[in-house]
């Protein structure tokens, strides 16, 4: 098992560094950060005093090694905007992404895999059906206009909840968090039903999926031939069993959740790491482009690392010294 962890975190390591060479890269190429941050009124001189500052009068390899030497001490750079450091940035506005990732993915288990349940276990009822049908409207219709539809519905029409912003926050080991008042999960409700949407539909899909293949399989043929009540063996020999790619799917997809969350957060004035991205590619801060992707990509392999582990909990015959990892 250490080995196996010591070899994913040397991988992850080139990961990280392929990662920041291509971000580089294409920063570099789609434009000057100089010719959008600087003031059209400024001259030559002080175009020039700016451009040394930032760095960016230097090669693009010399750049990119200075950031190589300064990332192995932790600093991935200041942000050309906001003058302060990008990491800092980033883990400042992370938070409320993950926040709203979490009561997403919470929002899609607890009702996607019930309903996939359900939609298994009766395939040809008109429940069935209908859940069926409106995981397909989850998958089809886009995540933008939802977030629109929700607001004028529940904020302009109704008025029930507002239509932005975080709301009030506490401080819970470190973190700003909204969920612990009821303003603030008036704020969080509207965005983390539009980002669960197609991850709701997801789950729903592969959980009916899972269970149909499972009630063919000859343990629950067996089981219900022994007189084990149909609860129980719902409960103890498909559930357990089609948790394996249940759960290898809801964590990767936490992962896309906080990676792709940037249109959530710009419908909804969400202060997360998302609207900080577009902001900053719309600005081209590289060293918030590449602080904020560099996070998500250790995020993602930090992830792909707990689900094998999980492997071997879930279903023993899972080994880790057998996956050539």
């Amino acid at each position: 098992m250490l080995a196996y962890v010591i070899r994913r975190l040397a991988q992850s390591v080139g990961v990280l560094l392929a990662m920041s060479m291509l971000v580089f890269a294409s920063v570099y190429l789609i434009g000057n950060p100089a010719d959008i941050l600087i003031s059209m009124d400024a001259d030559q001189a002080e175009r020039a005093r700016l451009v040394q500052a930032m760095g960016l009068d230097q090669a693009l390899p010399l750049q990119y090694w200075n950031f190589l030497r300064h990332a192995l001490h932790g600093d991935l750079g200041n942000s050309f905007v906001h003058g302060v450091p990008a990491i800092a940035l980033v883990f400042e506005r992370l938070p409320a992404t993950l926040e709203l990732a979490c009561v997403a993915m919470l929002i899609a288990i607890a009702l996607g895999v019930p309903l996939g349940l359900w939609a298994g276990l009766r395939p040809q009822s008109w429940i069935g059906r209908s859940i069926m049908t409106g995981s397909i409207l989850g998958f089809s219709l886009p995540t933008f206009w939802v977030g629109l539809m929700l607001i004028v519905v529940f904020a302009v029409q109704l008025a029930w909840l507002p239509a932005g912003g975080r709301g009030p926050t506490r401080e819970v080991l470190g973190l700003s968090l909204s969920v612990f008042s009821l303003e603030g999960w008036k704020h969080l409700l509207l965005p983390a039903v539009n980002l669960a949407l197609f991850k709701l539909a997801l789950v729903t899909r592969l959980t009916r999926a899972s269970t149909h293949e499972a009630l063919t399989q000859d343990y629950v043929k067996f089981a219900r031939a022994k007189g084990l009540a149909p609860a129980r063996v719902v409960g103890v020999h498909v559930l357990k069993n089609i948790l394996v790619p249940i759960v290898t799917v809801v964590a990767l997809e936490f992962g896309a959740l906080v990676a792709f969350a940037a249109v959530t957060e710009t419908i909804f004035v969400w202060p997360g790491a998302g609207k900080l991205i577009i902001e900053s590619i719309s600005s081209l801060d590289r060293p918030v482009i590449v602080a904020y992707l560099l996070v998500v990509v250790s995020m993602f392999t930090l992830l792909n690392l707990l689900v094998d582990i999980a492997y071997s909990s879930l279903d023993p015959r899972v080994r880790l010294d057998e996956q050539g990892a």
